[in-house]
Parts: C-alpha cells; sequence; structure tokens
C-alpha cells in the first residue's frame, strides 16, 4: 500500500514538474500572474464570504434570547469563554501566533520575501470566528486580510514565483480579502497600496484589480447586491456645513490619536503579564464587564453601525442596564461618549486576552460612534440642525484615515460600504483633516508602527524600501585575516602576506573584537625588521570609527557609513568579530535588488 502511494506521488510530482515547464513555455509570466490573481481573488472571496458566515451564525445563535429591555448577566460569560477557545485553539492546535494580522503580512514583504506559513490561509479564519461571534470586541478584516495574504503567497510559491512576484499575489491576496468581506473592490486595492504600501506600476495594478474585482464578485452572487451598511441620504449636504465638516475632522483627528495610543498602551500591559492564563482571565474580564455595561461593544458592532446610520438612536442601548434611560438626550450623550472611550481598550484586551481579531471593525465604529456624538452635542447644546447620520458616516471615513493612515481608502470604504457618494466632499474634507492632525502626533499608522521603528517597514520611499529588503547577512565579507594584540610585528607582516586585504581585525582569545590594523598605518615600520622583536599589535592598532551589530537595519548601517566616511566596517555579534561590511558590496547588492524589485 505505501509503495503505491509513493509512486502516485512520484507521478504527481511529475506532472506537476511538467506542468510548470509547460507554462514557462507557454504563458508569458504578467499574463500568469492575472491568472494567478483571479485564482487568489475566488479563494480569498470564498475565505471571506465563510468567515463571515461563521461569526454570524455563533453570534446569532448565542444573542438571539436575549431580550432588548435590560442587561443580560450571559454577556458577562460569553467573551470570556470565546477568548478562553481561542487561547486553546492557537496554543496547542496551531502552535504559532496568529495576531496582528495585518503587522505580520507587512513583516512577512520586508523580512521574509513575501512567504507567509500555509496554516494562515485558514486558522485565522476559525480563529476569529469563535472570537467574534462569542462577542470579542474586534473585527474580521485584519484576520481574512492574513488569510487573503497567505492564499496569494503560498499559491505563488507552489508555482515558484520570484519574490517580487509572490509581494504581488500578497498584495492581491490582502486586497481581495478587504473586497469580498467589505464587497469594496476599490477600497481592497488602496488598502494594498496604502496600508500595505506596495508600489502601483504596471506590473500590480492589473493584478491587484482582477484579484479585488473577483472578491467582491463572489461576495456579491451569494450575498446580493446590497451594500455592508443600509444608508439612505435623506438630508442633503450643503456648504455652509464646511465649517462644522472641518470641526470634524479635526476632532476625528484626536479621537484617532486616542485611540491608537490607548490600544498600544493596553497592548504594552498584556505583554507584561507573560503567561496565557493570566492574559485570558484579565482580558476577557475586562471584556466581558465592558460587554455586560455596553452591549454596542459586543463583537464587531455593525448593528450598532446601521442603527444610527439610520436614525435609530435610541436603539444603541439596547440589551444594557441603561435601556430605562433611553429617553433622556444626555444619556445617550452619555452612552456614545463611553463607547467611544472604551472600545480600545475592549479591543486591545481581547486581543491581549488570546483572541484573534483587526482592529478595521473597531476603527469604523468608533468613526461612527465619534461623528454621532460630534453632530447629536452640538445640536443639543447650541440647537443647530446637523445631520447626525451624514456626520456620523463622516466619522467612519475620518477615523479609519486616521489610524489606517490611509486617508484614500477611508473615503472609499466608507462610500462604498453605505453607498453614501453624495457625501463625497465632505468625506475628502473629513478624512484629509484626521489624517493630517494624526499624522503631526504620530508618523505611522497602528500597524507600521513597531515595524518602522525595528527598521523593518517597506515604504513607497524607494530607498528605504529597498534598504529593508536588504539583509546585513548577505552583506558580511569573512576572508579578512584576523590579528591578536600580543603578536609582535614579525607575526603581523606574516598576516599581511597571507592577506589579500588592507585591514586586519584584532580579537582577543574569547574572539571580541577590541581594535583595528590599517595596512596604511604602518607601512612606515613594516619594512624595519629592527622593531619586528619590540613592536606589538596593541601598539599601533585603532579603534574602528564605528561597529555594526548582526541584528542592526540596513538603513542605520547606511547611516553609520555616512557619519564616518569609512568604506569597511566591522560586524559583531555580541561583541564577538563577525566580519566586515563594505559599502562597495552594499552599493553592488541595492542596485540589483533595485532592480530586481522595479522590473515592470
Amino acid at each position: 500500500m505505501t509503495k503505491v502511494i509513493n509512486n502516485i506521488g512520484r507521478s504527481f510530482s511529475d506532472a506537476f514538474m511538467a506542468l510548470l515547464v509547460w507554462r514557462e513555455r507557454h504563458i508569458k509570466e504578467k499574463t500568469f500572474v492575472i491568472i494567478l490573481a483571479l485564482i487568489v481573488g475566488i479563494v480569498a472571496g470564498v475565505a471571506a464570504l465563510v468567515l463571515k458566515t461563521l461569526i454570524h451564525l455563533i453570534s446569532t445563535t448565542l444573542t438571539s434570547s436575549i431580550n432588548i429591555d435590560g442587561g443580560s448577566y450571559l454577556y458577562l460569560i460569553y467573551p470570556l469563554i470565546g477568548i478562553l477557545l481561542t487561547m486553546l485553539y492557537v496554543k496547542y492546535i496551531v502552535r504559532d501566533n496568529i495576531s496582528h494580522g495585518v503587522t505580520r503580512v507587512l513583516y512577512a514583504i520586508s523580512q521574509n520575501k513575501s512567504r507567509l506559513k500555509r496554516h494562515n490561509m485558514y486558522t485565522s479564519v476559525l480563529a476569529s470566528s469563535i472570537t467574534i461571534g462569542f462577542g470579542g470586541s474586534v473585527g474580521a478584516e485584519g484576520p481574512i486580510v492574513y488569510t487573503g495574504a497567505a492564499i496569494g503567497s503560498n499559491l505563488g510559491r507552489v508555482f515558484r514565483m520570484s519574490p517580487r512576484i509572490l509581494m504581488i499575489l500578497v498584495g492581491c491576496g490582502a486586497a481581495a480579502g478587504i473586497a469580498g468581506i467589505f464587497k469594496a473592490p476599490i477600497a481592497g486595492m488602496l488598502f494594498t497600496l496604502e496600508v500595505l504600501m506596495l508600489d502601483l506600476t504596471t506590473v500590480s495594478v492589473m493584478p491587484l484589480l482582477i484579484a479585488s474585482i473577483t472578491a467582491a464578485t463572489v461576495a456579491y452572487v451569494f450575498t446580493g447586491y446590497d451594500v455592508e451598511f443600509f444608508f439612505v441620504q435623506s438630508e442633503p449636504f450643503v456648504t455652509a456645513r464646511i465649517p462644522f465638516v472641518i470641526l470634524l475632522g479635526l476632532f476625528l483627528g484626536f479621537v484617532s490619536l486616542y485611540f491608537t495610543r490607548s490600544m498600544n498602551m493596553m497592548e504594552g500591559v498584556f505583554r507584561r503579564l507573560g503567561k496565557p492564563w493570566k492574559k485570558v482571565i484579565v482580558g476577557g474580564s475586562i471584556v466581558a464587564l465592558l460587554v455586560f455595561l455596553f452591549p454596542p461593544l459586543y463583537g464587531e458592532g455593525y448593528t450598532s453601525i446601521t442603527e444610527l446610520l439610520n436614525g435609530q438612536t435610541e436603539s444603541i442601548v439596547n440589551s444594557s442596564i441603561f435601556y430605562k434611560d433611553r429617553d433622556s438626550v444626555w444619556w445617550i450623550l452619555g452612552f456614545i461618549a463611553a463607547l467611544v472611550l472604551l472600545k480600545s481598550f475592549a479591543t486591545a484586551s481581547t486581543n491581549g486576552g488570546g483572541g484573534c481579531g483587526g482592529t478595521f471593525a473597531p476603527s469604523l465604529y468608533v468613526g461612527c460612534m465619534a461623528g454621532f456624538f460630534f453632530a447629536y452635542f452640538l445640536n443639543t447644546v447650541f440647537g443647530l440642525d446637523l445631520s447626525t447620520k451624514n456626520f456620523a458616516l463622516m466619522g467612519m471615513a475620518g477615523v479609519m484615515s486616521g489610524v489606517m493612515h490611509a486617508p484614500l481608502m477611508g473615503i472609499f470604504l466608507t462610500a462604498e460600504l453605505t453607498g453614501g457618494y453624495d457625501l463625497f466632499l465632505p468625506l475628502l474634507i473629513v478624512s484629509a483633516i484626521s489624517y493630517g492632525t494624526i499624522k503631526f502626533f504620530e508618523p505611522y499608522s497602528i500597524y507600521t508602527m513597531r515595524l518602522a521603528h525595528e527598521g523593518k517597514l517597506i515604504t513607497h520611499h524607494k530607498d528605504k524600501a529597498v534598504l529593508t529588503l536588504l539583509k546585513i547577512d548577505n552583506v558580511i565579507e569573512t576572508d579578512f585575516v584576523s590579528v591578536r594584540p600580543d603578536m609582535n610585528l614579525k607575526e603581523m607582516v606574516g598576516a599581511i602576506s597571507r592577506s589579500s586585504r588592507n585591514l586586519f581585525p584584532v580579537v582577543d582569545a574569547q574572539g571580541a573584537l577590541i581594535g583595528v590594523v590599517l595596512l596604511d598605518e604602518i607601512r612606515n615600520i613594516m619594512f624595519r625588521p629592527d622593531l619586528y622583536k619590540r613592536m606589538f599589535v596593541n601598539q599601533f592598532m585603532t579603534l574602528p570609527p564605528a561597529v555594526v551589530d548582526v541584528g542592526q537595519s540596513m538603513e542605520s548601517v547606511m547611516n553609520a557609513f555616512d557619519d564616518t566616511g569609512a568604506w569597511n566596517l566591522p560586524v559583531v555579534d555580541g561583541g564577538r568579530y563577525v566580519g566586515f561590511v563594505s559599502k562597495s558590496k552594499i552599493f553592488n547588492s541595492y542596485r540589483r535588488v533595485l532592480r530586481h524589485y522595479s522590473e515592470d
């Protein structure tokens, strides 16, 4: 039986190799990338459909018996169970960290040649559906981006595509994930350009479009042509409201800043907790308590968004202990303000406790609540008649633009989600001002700041992008003859005769670098035999102008070359000598990578 299985496996392998050879001979690479993008779009679209269905099924099953006229103690149980189940699934079945999906996609692009593990094509779907279905206050978009990107990466690797094409396919998968789950093909493509920061070239534009449109088509076929959030603009926007729109943009910029920094603060708290069980108890308890007090924090919160976009203000307090106060304007204001302030804590506690989800939906949610609060507050205090529906819609675009640092995606995603294209001008204004406001305080988005601080982020800045793709391990030269500090000049001359270099690292008995010897600096004494026994290396060695650590980013290495004017710098690993890195070799590698990733 084993022999039969092995024969079948070899036959399949031979047939697949023949297919690869036939493809290389008969289908051009650009054409084949389009075919792969179509396949990625279909598979990612189906994955998005499965994820949404699972979340809806679990959530509906658990909450269908909860009454709207008072609080339910079930909310104290469900989120904790969901986070616990997710943690157990990830720890004992997946056995890999699958949180922070978008950040991990960015890391794969910049540091792992766009390679993602096979299990990432499905593990995030199950983990996030459990987390969100049981009430975890996160979104499904981060996991579906991770899933789509993994589908693109692994499909490209099956057909042995180059790292440059893998990067495009990862972008196609991410774009398809967003397009499929939101029915928003333009936003999916813009997500790849603004958040994943892939360059829009003649090679990448068509695959991204094909993948996004295909995934959105899959969503339309199976779920109909309705937009994600039903919205009817009953009150037209007039230019007299533009000053209030500008103020809203500023307000949303600071809301985005608060959301980002409070999320980072809470994530730091959970990192310090250490043990997974402690994280589950703390995170699950925080989320459960917040959901019990404020039920709209349950899951993605899309029902609450739909209610506010359609003027059902009082419904926001359904199933809460504050239900009896729903006729009070000030209670409504306070309730919505609490949702804006607490959503980031609920989201960070869900992920920090062991859940799996993204910040896409939370940022949309906070934006909707903040925009509604802004208009509702001004109407109540100053007797204005601002459209709370319109401002809630604008709020979604503003906070999305600020948190993600993606103003174009924020505009088009909001318009595609709601069909609110008539509000395009105020959406533009709000998104631009919100983005400009937070950019003044936070140069990087919530996804990219950690990688940016570590020097591992690819950006549209071509020079920095290429330096990020370069790895110091690939440019270290080790053919330098090392010498000891106690060697005399005669032994030093012997080392010079064995070397083709004019630079010599000085290391101690433990291999630690303690200095360098430059041939030019000892040329005047190396031909004096009378000094051979009297002069020692520790007398004429010098300190290097700078030392490079083996884990240092290539950008900081180039800064060291610029600051010192040196052409060679020693590389150490924990103080131990490893080799040298030369400016000329870096330039050669830089040019090779630049040409490879810029081919159109």
